[in-house]
């Protein structure tokens, strides 16, 4: 597979038009790895199975680990999960950012894209290249961290293009990550 490599400064005045190709590639079930405030991401369509698979494919990963779903806007996890007050206040008080809160799955997410679970991991994340490349997709994105599996997360581009070029359709060079961390993840009722 060939991989493009597009180099994005999170402040640009040209972002959505930058980010144009890729939203592209993920509505077409293809791969992107983008950076967020804690490492980078790899990106599909998380409402398809295929594109889940890919994802496993590409890491090495075994395919009963669950993917984080991402989206651009608190309100959008209504559409994938049973949603509550605690979730709200939560969401409200911490996202977007490195948070993740495990709740009850709905339907729209396969059970492929969450390892055969019946819950889902929703992020929001704060990043401007991911939460507009989310947004502009118009679907949510299941997202890893972008390294094989076993590999240390990565926190700048270099290291992503060393464990995916030749994997994955687009990566995203978006400079460093603010935190080099995981998100924080807590299980909600």
């Amino acid at each position: 597979m060939e991989t493009t490599l597009i180099k994005i400064d999170e402040n640009s005045e040209n972002l959505e038009n930058e980010l144009k190709y890729p939203a592209e590639i993920l509505r077409n079930g293809g791969l992107v790895v983008f950076p967020t405030e804690t490492v980078y991401g790899l990106g599909a369509d998380a409402t398809s199975e295929g594109a889940a698979e890919k994802i496993y494919r590409a890491k090495g990963r075994p395919s009963d680990n669950p993917l984080i779903v991402h989206i651009s806007d608190i309100s959008d996890a209504e559409k994938y999960a049973y949603t509550n007050d605690v979730y709200y206040k939560l969401a409200a008080n911490f996202m977007p950012g490195p948070l993740t809160l495990i709740m009850a799955s709905k339907e729209s997410i396969p059970k492929k894209t969450r390892g055969g679970l019946n819950t889902v991991a929703i992020r929001c994340p704060e990043n401007k290249i991911a939460n507009t490349l989310i947004r502009l997709s118009g679907i949510p994105i299941a997202a890893p961290s972008a390294n094989l599996s076993g590999s240390p997360s990565p926190t700048v581009a270099e290291h992503v293009i060393d464990d995916m070029q030749g994997r994955v359709d687009v990566i995203i060079d978006g400079g460093n990550s603010d935190f080099g961390l995981e998100s924080t993840i807590l299980m909600i009722d």
